[in-house]
Protein backbone atom coordinates (compact mmCIF):
# COMPACT_ATOMS: atom_id res chain seq x y z
CA UNK A 1 0.00 0.00 0.00
CA UNK A 2 1.32 3.32 -0.96
CA UNK A 3 2.56 6.25 1.19
CA UNK A 4 0.08 8.15 -0.81
CA UNK A 5 -2.84 5.80 -0.17
CA UNK A 6 -1.95 5.79 3.43
CA UNK A 7 -1.52 9.28 4.09
CA UNK A 8 -4.82 10.10 2.35
CA UNK A 9 -6.61 7.48 4.26
CA UNK A 10 -5.23 8.88 7.63
CA UNK A 11 -6.27 12.34 6.62
CA UNK A 12 -9.35 11.00 5.80
CA UNK A 13 -10.64 9.73 9.21
CA UNK A 14 -9.42 12.28 11.12
CA UNK A 15 -11.01 14.96 8.87
CA UNK A 16 -14.18 13.20 8.51
CA UNK A 17 -15.04 12.02 12.23
CA UNK A 18 -14.01 15.72 13.30
CA UNK A 19 -16.36 16.80 10.99
CA UNK A 20 -19.01 14.84 11.86
CA UNK A 21 -18.63 14.74 15.95
CA UNK A 22 -18.05 19.09 15.80
CA UNK A 23 -21.77 19.90 15.93
CA UNK A 24 -22.40 22.20 18.60
CA UNK A 25 -26.50 22.08 18.03
CA UNK A 26 -28.79 19.23 17.89
CA UNK A 27 -29.58 20.65 14.60
CA UNK A 28 -26.38 20.48 13.27
CA UNK A 29 -26.00 17.29 14.46
CA UNK A 30 -29.44 16.28 12.81
CA UNK A 31 -27.93 17.55 8.96
CA UNK A 32 -25.21 15.07 9.93
CA UNK A 33 -27.19 12.48 10.18
CA UNK A 34 -26.73 8.96 7.98
CA UNK A 35 -29.95 7.73 6.86
CA UNK A 36 -30.47 3.81 7.80
CA UNK A 37 -34.30 3.44 5.74
CA UNK A 38 -37.14 6.43 5.54
CA UNK A 39 -37.81 5.93 9.20
CA UNK A 40 -34.26 5.62 10.96
CA UNK A 41 -31.00 7.42 10.97
CA UNK A 42 -27.45 7.25 12.38
CA UNK A 43 -26.81 9.99 14.36
CA UNK A 44 -23.19 11.00 14.82
CA UNK A 45 -22.62 11.19 18.78
CA UNK A 46 -21.09 15.06 19.02
CA UNK A 47 -20.00 18.33 21.23
CA UNK A 48 -23.78 19.08 21.22
CA UNK A 49 -24.58 15.50 23.32
CA UNK A 50 -22.13 16.38 26.25
CA UNK A 51 -24.85 18.49 27.90
CA UNK A 52 -27.55 15.87 26.68
CA UNK A 53 -28.36 14.61 30.82
CA UNK A 54 -30.92 12.38 29.41
CA UNK A 55 -28.79 10.62 26.86
CA UNK A 56 -25.94 10.03 29.16
CA UNK A 57 -28.63 8.33 31.71
CA UNK A 58 -29.65 6.09 28.72
CA UNK A 59 -26.24 5.27 27.70
CA UNK A 60 -25.03 5.07 31.58
CA UNK A 61 -28.29 2.32 31.61
CA UNK A 62 -27.69 0.23 28.72
CA UNK A 63 -23.95 0.16 29.50
CA UNK A 64 -24.48 -1.11 32.98
CA UNK A 65 -27.36 -3.34 31.26
CA UNK A 66 -24.83 -5.19 28.68
CA UNK A 67 -21.41 -5.02 30.62
CA UNK A 68 -20.50 -8.43 30.31
CA UNK A 69 -19.54 -7.34 26.34
CA UNK A 70 -16.91 -5.25 27.40
CA UNK A 71 -13.61 -6.16 27.96
CA UNK A 72 -13.47 -3.76 30.93
CA UNK A 73 -16.60 -4.87 32.74
CA UNK A 74 -17.51 -2.07 35.76
CA UNK A 75 -20.36 -0.22 36.52
CA UNK A 76 -20.87 2.83 35.29
CA UNK A 77 -22.19 6.01 36.70
CA UNK A 78 -23.32 9.63 35.21
CA UNK A 79 -19.72 10.76 35.69
CA UNK A 80 -18.01 8.03 34.14
CA UNK A 81 -20.24 8.30 31.37
CA UNK A 82 -19.74 11.78 30.75
CA UNK A 83 -15.85 11.66 30.95
CA UNK A 84 -15.99 8.84 28.62
CA UNK A 85 -18.07 10.79 26.17
CA UNK A 86 -15.56 13.65 26.26
CA UNK A 87 -11.93 12.27 26.86
CA UNK A 88 -12.63 8.47 25.01
CA UNK A 89 -15.45 9.48 22.47
CA UNK A 90 -15.44 12.83 21.47
CA UNK A 91 -11.26 13.60 21.94
CA UNK A 92 -10.17 10.35 20.08
CA UNK A 93 -9.77 10.88 16.49
CA UNK A 94 -10.24 7.93 14.91
CA UNK A 95 -13.09 6.80 17.33
CA UNK A 96 -17.22 7.60 16.47
CA UNK A 97 -20.29 6.35 17.86
CA UNK A 98 -23.63 6.77 16.08
CA UNK A 99 -27.34 6.75 17.89
CA UNK A 100 -29.50 4.27 15.70
CA UNK A 101 -33.01 6.97 15.81
CA UNK A 102 -36.40 6.66 14.75
CA UNK A 103 -38.09 9.09 12.69
CA UNK A 104 -39.08 11.19 15.98
CA UNK A 105 -35.82 11.39 17.35
CA UNK A 106 -36.09 8.24 19.74
CA UNK A 107 -32.66 6.79 20.33
CA UNK A 108 -32.90 3.08 20.06
CA UNK A 109 -29.83 1.95 20.38
CA UNK A 110 -25.85 2.79 19.36
CA UNK A 111 -22.87 1.72 17.08
CA UNK A 112 -19.88 3.02 16.47
CA UNK A 113 -16.00 2.91 14.76
CA UNK A 114 -12.66 2.61 16.90
CA UNK A 115 -8.86 2.17 16.10
CA UNK A 116 -9.63 3.07 12.69
CA UNK A 117 -5.93 4.21 12.05
CA UNK A 118 -3.91 1.08 11.37
CA UNK A 119 -1.32 0.25 8.41
CA UNK A 120 -4.17 -2.00 7.14
CA UNK A 121 -6.48 0.61 6.79
CA UNK A 122 -9.24 -1.13 8.66
CA UNK A 123 -12.30 -0.31 10.82
CA UNK A 124 -13.14 -1.59 13.74
CA UNK A 125 -17.03 -1.84 14.38
CA UNK A 126 -17.28 -1.02 18.20
CA UNK A 127 -20.33 -0.26 20.60
CA UNK A 128 -23.03 -2.33 18.69
CA UNK A 129 -25.82 -2.03 21.35
CA UNK A 130 -29.72 -2.25 20.99
CA UNK A 131 -30.88 -0.64 23.78
CA UNK A 132 -34.66 -0.51 22.84
CA UNK A 133 -35.93 -3.99 23.12
CA UNK A 134 -39.23 -2.77 21.38
CA UNK A 135 -36.75 -2.28 17.82
CA UNK A 136 -38.32 -3.23 14.73
CA UNK A 137 -36.68 -6.79 13.72
CA UNK A 138 -34.00 -6.30 11.53
CA UNK A 139 -33.26 -2.77 12.14
CA UNK A 140 -29.90 -2.98 13.45
CA UNK A 141 -28.80 -5.61 10.40
CA UNK A 142 -30.05 -2.75 8.49
CA UNK A 143 -28.19 0.31 11.04
CA UNK A 144 -24.97 -2.10 10.53
CA UNK A 145 -24.75 -2.54 6.92
CA UNK A 146 -25.34 1.41 6.01
CA UNK A 147 -22.76 2.24 8.34
CA UNK A 148 -20.34 -0.01 6.52
CA UNK A 149 -21.51 1.26 3.42
CA UNK A 150 -21.12 5.14 4.59
CA UNK A 151 -17.56 4.32 5.58
CA UNK A 152 -17.16 2.36 2.41
CA UNK A 153 -18.42 5.23 -0.22
CA UNK A 154 -16.98 7.90 1.86
CA UNK A 155 -13.37 6.90 2.77
CA UNK A 156 -10.77 4.65 1.96
CA UNK A 157 -11.61 1.60 3.90
CA UNK A 158 -10.19 -1.31 2.70
CA UNK A 159 -12.07 -3.71 5.01
CA UNK A 160 -13.89 -4.11 8.62
CA UNK A 161 -13.56 -6.15 11.57
CA UNK A 162 -15.37 -6.47 15.07
CA UNK A 163 -14.20 -8.15 18.07
CA UNK A 164 -16.85 -10.21 20.27
CA UNK A 165 -16.92 -12.42 23.43
CA UNK A 166 -16.84 -15.90 22.39
CA UNK A 167 -19.43 -16.61 25.11
CA UNK A 168 -21.74 -14.20 23.58
CA UNK A 169 -23.33 -16.61 21.18
CA UNK A 170 -26.54 -14.05 20.37
CA UNK A 171 -23.66 -11.52 18.77
CA UNK A 172 -21.38 -13.98 16.87
CA UNK A 173 -24.68 -15.57 15.23
CA UNK A 174 -25.98 -12.11 14.53
CA UNK A 175 -22.57 -11.16 12.67
CA UNK A 176 -22.37 -14.03 11.15
CA UNK A 177 -25.77 -13.58 9.50
CA UNK A 178 -24.63 -10.09 8.30
CA UNK A 179 -21.91 -11.10 6.59
CA UNK A 180 -19.15 -11.72 9.09
CA UNK A 181 -16.92 -14.58 9.18
CA UNK A 182 -14.55 -16.19 12.67
CA UNK A 183 -10.86 -15.04 11.43
CA UNK A 184 -8.83 -15.95 14.63
CA UNK A 185 -9.52 -16.50 17.79
CA UNK A 186 -7.38 -14.11 20.68
CA UNK A 187 -6.86 -15.22 24.34
CA UNK A 188 -7.86 -13.23 27.24
CA UNK A 189 -6.88 -13.12 31.12
CA UNK A 190 -8.89 -12.10 33.41
CA UNK A 191 -7.90 -9.47 36.18
CA UNK A 192 -9.57 -7.93 39.10
CA UNK A 193 -8.93 -4.14 40.11
CA UNK A 194 -10.70 -2.15 42.68
CA UNK A 195 -13.47 -4.09 41.75
CA UNK A 196 -13.06 -3.69 38.02
CA UNK A 197 -12.85 -7.11 36.15
CA UNK A 198 -10.61 -6.28 33.24
CA UNK A 199 -10.40 -8.75 30.44
CA UNK A 200 -6.70 -8.48 28.17
CA UNK A 201 -4.96 -10.04 25.65
CA UNK A 202 -2.79 -13.22 27.33
CA UNK A 203 1.14 -13.19 26.51
CA UNK A 204 2.38 -16.00 24.53
CA UNK A 205 4.21 -17.47 27.50
CA UNK A 206 0.99 -17.34 29.71
CA UNK A 207 -0.40 -20.45 29.72
CA UNK A 208 -3.41 -19.31 31.54
CA UNK A 209 -6.76 -18.96 29.42
CA UNK A 210 -9.97 -17.05 31.06
CA UNK A 211 -12.23 -16.15 27.69
CA UNK A 212 -11.27 -15.28 23.67
CA UNK A 213 -11.83 -12.48 21.36
CA UNK A 214 -13.65 -13.92 18.63
CA UNK A 215 -12.08 -11.32 15.66
CA UNK A 216 -14.65 -11.51 13.07
CA UNK A 217 -14.24 -9.96 8.87
CA UNK A 218 -16.31 -8.57 7.05
CA UNK A 219 -16.71 -10.89 3.72
CA UNK A 220 -18.83 -8.56 1.17
CA UNK A 221 -21.55 -10.82 -0.44
CA UNK A 222 -21.12 -11.57 -4.43
CA UNK A 223 -24.57 -13.10 -4.67
CA UNK A 224 -26.70 -9.75 -6.02
CA UNK A 225 -23.20 -8.48 -7.91
CA UNK A 226 -23.89 -8.20 -11.53
CA UNK A 227 -28.44 -8.18 -10.65
CA UNK A 228 -28.17 -4.24 -10.88
CA UNK A 229 -26.12 -2.36 -14.06
CA UNK A 230 -23.06 -0.92 -12.56
CA UNK A 231 -22.36 2.57 -14.02
CA UNK A 232 -19.42 3.96 -15.72
CA UNK A 233 -19.32 6.77 -13.23
CA UNK A 234 -20.91 8.59 -9.87
CA UNK A 235 -19.74 10.79 -7.25
CA UNK A 236 -19.22 10.35 -3.16
CA UNK A 237 -21.17 12.52 -1.27
CA UNK A 238 -20.91 12.94 2.13
CA UNK A 239 -22.29 15.33 4.84
CA UNK A 240 -19.71 17.95 4.73
CA UNK A 241 -21.15 18.30 0.96
CA UNK A 242 -24.86 18.38 2.44
CA UNK A 243 -24.24 20.59 5.15
CA UNK A 244 -22.32 23.65 3.48
CA UNK A 245 -24.99 23.45 0.84
CA UNK A 246 -27.17 23.78 3.35
CA UNK A 247 -25.88 26.67 4.75
CA UNK A 248 -25.16 28.23 1.27
CA UNK A 249 -29.16 27.34 0.46
CA UNK A 250 -30.25 29.16 3.53
CA UNK A 251 -27.76 32.09 4.67
CA UNK A 252 -25.96 32.47 1.65
CA UNK A 253 -27.64 35.51 0.31
CA UNK A 254 -27.02 39.39 0.08
CA UNK A 255 -24.03 40.11 1.84
CA UNK A 256 -22.85 36.38 1.90
CA UNK A 257 -23.80 35.79 -1.27
CA UNK A 258 -20.15 35.08 -2.32
CA UNK A 259 -19.20 33.46 0.96
CA UNK A 260 -18.62 29.88 -0.39
CA UNK A 261 -17.76 31.59 -3.86
CA UNK A 262 -14.47 32.71 -2.28
CA UNK A 263 -13.44 29.94 -0.41
CA UNK A 264 -14.24 27.78 -3.47
CA UNK A 265 -11.50 29.91 -5.25
CA UNK A 266 -8.55 30.59 -3.06
CA UNK A 267 -8.32 26.92 -1.98
CA UNK A 268 -8.55 25.61 -5.49
CA UNK A 269 -5.78 27.74 -6.79
CA UNK A 270 -4.27 26.86 -3.69
CA UNK A 271 -4.34 22.78 -4.60
CA UNK A 272 -3.39 23.42 -8.10
CA UNK A 273 -0.30 25.56 -7.57
CA UNK A 274 -1.99 28.79 -9.11
CA UNK A 275 -2.40 32.63 -7.52
CA UNK A 276 -5.95 33.22 -9.08
CA UNK A 277 -9.04 30.97 -9.92
CA UNK A 278 -12.45 32.29 -10.98
CA UNK A 279 -15.48 29.78 -10.55
CA UNK A 280 -17.39 29.11 -13.76
CA UNK A 281 -20.23 27.54 -14.73
CA UNK A 282 -18.58 24.83 -17.03
CA UNK A 283 -14.69 24.21 -17.92
CA UNK A 284 -15.89 24.79 -21.37
CA UNK A 285 -16.58 28.48 -20.29
CA UNK A 286 -13.27 28.65 -18.09
CA UNK A 287 -11.54 27.90 -21.91
CA UNK A 288 -14.18 30.37 -23.50
CA UNK A 289 -13.06 33.14 -20.91
CA UNK A 290 -9.39 31.86 -21.29
CA UNK A 291 -9.03 32.65 -25.26
CA UNK A 292 -11.12 35.82 -24.84
CA UNK A 293 -8.70 37.22 -22.31
CA UNK A 294 -5.60 35.93 -24.58
CA UNK A 295 -7.35 38.08 -27.35
CA UNK A 296 -7.81 35.10 -30.07
CA UNK A 297 -10.18 35.49 -32.22
CA UNK A 298 -11.09 35.25 -36.04
CA UNK A 299 -8.12 34.42 -38.17
CA UNK A 300 -5.88 32.93 -35.68
CA UNK A 301 -5.63 29.05 -35.46
CA UNK A 302 -5.28 26.79 -31.88
CA UNK A 303 -3.99 23.73 -31.77
CA UNK A 304 -5.51 21.05 -29.90
CA UNK A 305 -5.91 17.27 -29.50
CA UNK A 306 -7.88 15.50 -31.96
CA UNK A 307 -8.71 12.82 -29.53
CA UNK A 308 -10.66 14.65 -26.48
CA UNK A 309 -14.57 15.90 -25.97
CA UNK A 310 -15.86 18.70 -28.02
CA UNK A 311 -15.96 21.24 -25.69
CA UNK A 312 -12.49 21.92 -26.20
CA UNK A 313 -12.65 22.78 -29.77
CA UNK A 314 -15.83 24.28 -29.02
CA UNK A 315 -14.30 26.81 -26.95
CA UNK A 316 -12.06 28.03 -29.82
CA UNK A 317 -15.21 28.02 -32.79
CA UNK A 318 -17.15 30.18 -30.24
CA UNK A 319 -14.34 32.94 -30.09
CA UNK A 320 -13.95 32.82 -34.09
CA UNK A 321 -10.63 31.06 -34.19
CA UNK A 322 -10.04 27.61 -35.90
CA UNK A 323 -9.34 24.65 -34.10
CA UNK A 324 -6.62 22.74 -35.69
CA UNK A 325 -6.25 18.96 -34.93
CA UNK A 326 -3.03 17.35 -33.60
CA UNK A 327 -2.21 13.73 -33.35
CA UNK A 328 -2.14 12.44 -29.97
CA UNK A 329 0.48 9.62 -28.31
CA UNK A 330 -0.52 5.86 -28.02
CA UNK A 331 1.08 5.93 -24.45
CA UNK A 332 -1.07 8.65 -22.81
CA UNK A 333 -3.86 9.64 -25.41
CA UNK A 334 -2.57 13.14 -25.36
CA UNK A 335 -1.42 15.50 -27.24
CA UNK A 336 2.15 14.58 -29.34
CA UNK A 337 4.49 17.90 -28.97
CA UNK A 338 5.68 16.57 -32.69
CA UNK A 339 2.73 16.77 -34.18
CA UNK A 340 2.40 20.02 -32.93
CA UNK A 341 5.47 21.30 -34.27
CA UNK A 342 3.85 20.13 -37.49
CA UNK A 343 0.88 22.18 -37.74
CA UNK A 344 2.61 25.71 -36.63
CA UNK A 345 1.82 28.02 -38.94
CA UNK A 346 1.87 32.73 -38.84
CA UNK A 347 -2.14 32.17 -38.21
CA UNK A 348 -1.04 29.88 -34.46
CA UNK A 349 -1.73 31.76 -31.88
CA UNK A 350 -2.28 28.89 -28.89
CA UNK A 351 -2.17 25.35 -27.73
CA UNK A 352 -4.73 23.26 -25.58
CA UNK A 353 -3.22 20.50 -24.27
CA UNK A 354 -6.11 18.18 -22.58
CA UNK A 355 -5.05 15.46 -19.77
CA UNK A 356 -7.28 13.10 -21.24
CA UNK A 357 -9.08 11.15 -18.23
CA UNK A 358 -7.27 12.48 -15.75
CA UNK A 359 -3.71 11.54 -17.05
CA UNK A 360 -1.84 14.25 -17.39
CA UNK A 361 0.14 14.90 -20.58
CA UNK A 362 3.73 16.02 -21.26
CA UNK A 363 3.92 19.31 -19.83
CA UNK A 364 7.85 20.03 -20.32
CA UNK A 365 7.94 19.13 -24.24
CA UNK A 366 4.69 21.26 -24.44
CA UNK A 367 6.03 24.13 -22.77
CA UNK A 368 8.95 23.93 -24.25
CA UNK A 369 7.25 24.33 -28.18
CA UNK A 370 4.79 27.20 -26.99
CA UNK A 371 8.27 29.44 -25.83
CA UNK A 372 10.00 28.43 -29.22
CA UNK A 373 7.10 29.82 -31.21
CA UNK A 374 5.71 32.55 -28.78
CA UNK A 375 2.58 30.70 -28.51
CA UNK A 376 -0.06 30.37 -25.44
CA UNK A 377 -1.02 27.44 -23.45
CA UNK A 378 -4.56 27.30 -22.38
CA UNK A 379 -4.88 23.55 -20.22
CA UNK A 380 -7.83 21.68 -20.78
CA UNK A 381 -7.60 20.00 -17.33
CA UNK A 382 -11.61 19.06 -16.74
CA UNK A 383 -10.41 15.53 -15.71
CA UNK A 384 -7.40 15.76 -13.97
CA UNK A 385 -7.66 18.09 -10.70
CA UNK A 386 -5.37 16.72 -8.72
CA UNK A 387 -2.71 14.90 -11.14
CA UNK A 388 0.93 15.58 -11.42
CA UNK A 389 3.55 15.69 -14.23
CA UNK A 390 7.05 15.89 -13.04
CA UNK A 391 5.71 16.54 -9.35
CA UNK A 392 3.34 19.86 -10.40
CA UNK A 393 0.28 19.82 -10.43
CA UNK A 394 -1.92 19.73 -14.02
CA UNK A 395 -3.41 23.30 -14.84
CA UNK A 396 -0.39 25.18 -13.02
CA UNK A 397 1.64 25.18 -16.44
CA UNK A 398 0.74 27.20 -18.83
CA UNK A 399 -1.30 30.81 -19.57
CA UNK A 400 -4.79 29.96 -18.06
CA UNK A 401 -6.01 26.34 -17.44
CA UNK A 402 -9.86 25.08 -16.82
CA UNK A 403 -11.65 22.53 -14.99
CA UNK A 404 -14.71 20.95 -14.94
CA UNK A 405 -17.05 19.63 -11.92
CA UNK A 406 -19.52 18.02 -14.00
CA UNK A 407 -21.34 15.54 -12.11
CA UNK A 408 -19.27 12.62 -13.69
CA UNK A 409 -16.23 14.17 -12.79
CA UNK A 410 -14.05 13.13 -10.04
CA UNK A 411 -15.12 16.59 -7.97
CA UNK A 412 -18.50 17.55 -8.82
CA UNK A 413 -21.21 20.33 -8.33
CA UNK A 414 -23.57 19.06 -10.46
CA UNK A 415 -22.67 21.23 -13.19
CA UNK A 416 -19.50 24.10 -13.12
CA UNK A 417 -16.08 24.76 -13.94
CA UNK A 418 -12.87 26.75 -12.48
CA UNK A 419 -10.12 29.10 -14.51
CA UNK A 420 -6.76 29.50 -13.27
CA UNK A 421 -3.95 31.41 -13.39
CA UNK A 422 -0.70 32.84 -12.27
CA UNK A 423 -0.97 35.71 -14.46
CA UNK A 424 -2.09 38.91 -13.05
CA UNK A 425 -3.06 40.73 -15.73
CA UNK A 426 -4.74 37.68 -17.52
CA UNK A 427 -6.72 37.18 -14.62
CA UNK A 428 -8.07 40.76 -14.21
CA UNK A 429 -8.83 40.34 -18.00
CA UNK A 430 -10.56 37.03 -17.76
CA UNK A 431 -12.78 38.79 -14.05
CA UNK A 432 -14.03 41.61 -16.43
CA UNK A 433 -14.89 39.31 -19.29
CA UNK A 434 -16.90 37.03 -16.82
CA UNK A 435 -18.35 39.99 -15.06
CA UNK A 436 -20.21 40.35 -18.56
CA UNK A 437 -17.33 43.05 -19.07
CA UNK A 438 -18.16 45.45 -16.97
CA UNK A 439 -15.43 48.22 -16.00
CA UNK A 440 -14.74 48.13 -11.93
CA UNK A 441 -14.25 51.88 -11.77
CA UNK A 442 -18.27 52.39 -13.34
CA UNK A 443 -20.81 50.77 -11.68
CA UNK A 444 -23.00 49.43 -14.46
CA UNK A 445 -20.44 50.70 -17.66
CA UNK A 446 -19.88 47.64 -20.16
CA UNK A 447 -16.55 48.81 -22.18
CA UNK A 448 -15.46 45.11 -23.33
CA UNK A 449 -17.41 41.91 -24.71
CA UNK A 450 -17.87 40.00 -21.61
CA UNK A 451 -19.76 36.89 -20.81
CA UNK A 452 -21.98 35.48 -18.00
CA UNK A 453 -20.57 31.90 -17.43
CA UNK A 454 -20.67 32.08 -13.45
CA UNK A 455 -20.95 29.29 -10.54
CA UNK A 456 -23.53 29.44 -8.01
CA UNK A 457 -22.75 29.88 -4.37
CA UNK A 458 -24.49 27.08 -3.43
CA UNK A 459 -22.91 24.62 -6.02
CA UNK A 460 -19.59 26.24 -4.88
CA UNK A 461 -20.65 25.26 -1.50
CA UNK A 462 -20.82 21.49 -2.69
CA UNK A 463 -17.77 22.14 -4.61
CA UNK A 464 -15.48 23.48 -1.40
CA UNK A 465 -16.27 20.27 0.35
CA UNK A 466 -15.83 17.91 -2.09
CA UNK A 467 -11.92 19.62 -2.87
CA UNK A 468 -11.60 19.27 1.28
CA UNK A 469 -12.10 15.33 0.21
CA UNK A 470 -10.00 15.54 -2.91
CA UNK A 471 -6.64 13.86 -2.02
CA UNK A 472 -9.06 10.82 -0.44
CA UNK A 473 -11.23 10.46 -3.47
CA UNK A 474 -8.05 10.45 -6.11
CA UNK A 475 -7.02 7.83 -3.90
CA UNK A 476 -9.88 5.88 -4.13
CA UNK A 477 -9.79 6.28 -8.05
CA UNK A 478 -6.37 5.30 -8.39
CA UNK A 479 -7.23 2.17 -5.99
CA UNK A 480 -9.72 1.13 -8.60
CA UNK A 481 -7.73 1.42 -11.28
CA UNK A 482 -5.09 -1.31 -9.15
CA UNK A 483 -8.02 -3.81 -8.98
CA UNK A 484 -8.95 -3.57 -13.00
CA UNK A 485 -5.28 -4.08 -13.34
CA UNK A 486 -4.96 -7.09 -10.89
CA UNK A 487 -8.35 -8.62 -12.99
CA UNK A 488 -7.34 -8.31 -16.20
CA UNK A 489 -3.70 -9.22 -15.87
CA UNK A 490 -2.62 -11.66 -18.20
CA UNK A 491 -5.91 -10.99 -20.81
CA UNK A 492 -4.51 -11.12 -24.20
CA UNK A 493 -5.67 -8.72 -26.62
CA UNK A 494 -6.81 -5.70 -23.68
CA UNK A 495 -4.50 -3.21 -22.84
CA UNK A 496 -4.63 -0.76 -19.99
CA UNK A 497 -4.17 3.22 -20.59
CA UNK A 498 -2.01 3.29 -17.88
CA UNK A 499 0.25 6.52 -16.26
CA UNK A 500 4.17 6.61 -17.90
CA UNK A 501 7.32 7.75 -15.92
CA UNK A 502 6.96 11.06 -14.45
CA UNK A 503 3.03 11.25 -14.68
CA UNK A 504 0.53 10.70 -11.58
CA UNK A 505 -2.55 10.06 -13.15
CA UNK A 506 -5.88 10.56 -10.77
CA UNK A 507 -7.62 7.82 -13.06
CA UNK A 508 -10.99 9.56 -13.53
CA UNK A 509 -11.93 7.02 -15.96
CA UNK A 510 -10.13 3.22 -16.44
CA UNK A 511 -9.90 2.97 -19.84
CA UNK A 512 -8.73 0.05 -22.34
CA UNK A 513 -7.81 -0.65 -25.80
CA UNK A 514 -8.60 -3.85 -27.88
CA UNK A 515 -5.82 -4.47 -29.68
CA UNK A 516 -5.59 -5.63 -33.19
CA UNK A 517 -6.19 -9.03 -33.90
CA UNK A 518 -8.52 -9.16 -31.16
CA UNK A 519 -11.37 -12.27 -32.13
CA UNK A 520 -14.18 -9.16 -30.70
CA UNK A 521 -14.38 -5.60 -31.86
CA UNK A 522 -14.65 -2.26 -29.33
CA UNK A 523 -18.29 -1.99 -30.24
CA UNK A 524 -19.46 -5.89 -29.66
CA UNK A 525 -17.43 -5.86 -26.08
CA UNK A 526 -19.56 -3.50 -24.93
CA UNK A 527 -23.06 -4.57 -26.05
CA UNK A 528 -21.54 -8.33 -24.44
CA UNK A 529 -20.31 -5.74 -21.55
CA UNK A 530 -23.92 -4.44 -21.09
CA UNK A 531 -26.45 -7.78 -21.33
CA UNK A 532 -24.28 -8.73 -18.00
CA UNK A 533 -25.21 -5.30 -16.34
CA UNK A 534 -22.27 -3.62 -17.02
CA UNK A 535 -22.21 0.18 -18.50
CA UNK A 536 -19.37 1.11 -20.23
CA UNK A 537 -18.42 3.89 -23.13
CA UNK A 538 -16.54 4.27 -26.14
CA UNK A 539 -13.63 6.97 -26.22
CA UNK A 540 -14.44 10.13 -28.23
CA UNK A 541 -13.95 9.56 -31.94
CA UNK A 542 -11.26 11.47 -33.79
CA UNK A 543 -13.62 14.52 -33.84
CA UNK A 544 -11.82 16.32 -36.78
CA UNK A 545 -14.35 13.82 -38.12
CA UNK A 546 -17.28 16.13 -37.41
CA UNK A 547 -19.06 18.23 -40.12
CA UNK A 548 -19.13 21.17 -37.72
CA UNK A 549 -15.83 22.86 -38.43
CA UNK A 550 -15.48 25.77 -40.90
CA UNK A 551 -12.12 23.66 -42.76
CA UNK A 552 -11.98 20.16 -43.39
CA UNK A 553 -9.03 18.24 -41.85
CA UNK A 554 -7.91 14.62 -42.39
CA UNK A 555 -8.22 12.88 -39.10
CA UNK A 556 -5.11 11.50 -37.50
CA UNK A 557 -3.42 8.33 -36.56
CA UNK A 558 -3.47 7.54 -33.37
CA UNK A 559 -6.34 9.64 -32.91
CA UNK A 560 -8.20 7.59 -35.15
CA UNK A 561 -7.20 4.11 -33.86
CA UNK A 562 -7.90 5.36 -30.19
CA UNK A 563 -11.38 6.65 -30.99
CA UNK A 564 -12.39 3.62 -33.01
CA UNK A 565 -10.87 1.17 -30.33
CA UNK A 566 -10.83 2.04 -26.94
CA UNK A 567 -13.50 2.08 -24.15
CA UNK A 568 -13.86 3.44 -20.61
CA UNK A 569 -14.78 1.18 -17.56
CA UNK A 570 -16.79 1.58 -15.01
CA UNK A 571 -14.90 3.85 -12.96
CA UNK A 572 -16.95 5.40 -9.86
CA UNK A 573 -15.32 6.60 -7.16
CA UNK A 574 -17.87 4.27 -5.00
CA UNK A 575 -17.14 1.20 -6.78
CA UNK A 576 -16.54 -2.41 -4.66
CA UNK A 577 -13.56 -4.57 -5.52
CA UNK A 578 -15.75 -6.96 -5.68
CA UNK A 579 -18.00 -5.11 -8.84
CA UNK A 580 -14.32 -4.29 -10.34
CA UNK A 581 -13.74 -8.23 -10.62
CA UNK A 582 -16.95 -9.10 -11.91
CA UNK A 583 -16.58 -6.71 -14.77
CA UNK A 584 -13.18 -8.15 -15.27
CA UNK A 585 -14.16 -11.63 -15.14
CA UNK A 586 -17.23 -10.55 -17.71
CA UNK A 587 -14.64 -9.51 -20.07
CA UNK A 588 -12.29 -12.36 -19.56
CA UNK A 589 -15.21 -14.54 -20.32
CA UNK A 590 -16.05 -12.80 -23.27
CA UNK A 591 -12.11 -12.23 -24.95
CA UNK A 592 -11.57 -16.30 -24.30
Amino acid sequence: MTFYFKSAYQKAVVENFNFLKSAKTIHAAFLRAIPIDQEHFLLPVCHAHKDDIQLIEVLTHWRNKNVEVYPTQFIATLESTENWLSNRLLAVEDRILFLVIDKVGSVLGHIGFNGCINDECFFEIDNVIKGDDNASKGLFSKALHSLIEWARATLNVEGFFLKVMDDNAHAISFYKKNGFTEDVKIPLIKEEKNEVIIFTEASKSNNKVDKYFIKMKYEVSTEDIGDAMILTAGPSISAKEAVYAYDAALYGWNSNWSKYLSLFESKFAEYVGAKYALATSSCTGALQIALMALDIGPEDEVILPDETWVATANAVRYVGATPIFADVEMDTWNIDSQSIENLITDKTKAIIPVHMYGTPARMDSIMAIAKKYDLKVVEDSAPAIGAEWQGQRCGSFGDFAGFSFQGAKLLVTGEGGMLVTNNEELYKKALKIWNQGRNPSSYFWIDVEGVKFKMSNIQAAIGLAQLERADELIEMKRRIFSWYEEGLQGVTYIQLNKEIDNARSVYWMTSIIVNEGSPIARDELMLKLKEKNVDTRPVFPAISQYPIWKIEQKPKTNALHIGLNAMNLPSGVCLTKVQVMYVCEQIKLIMQ
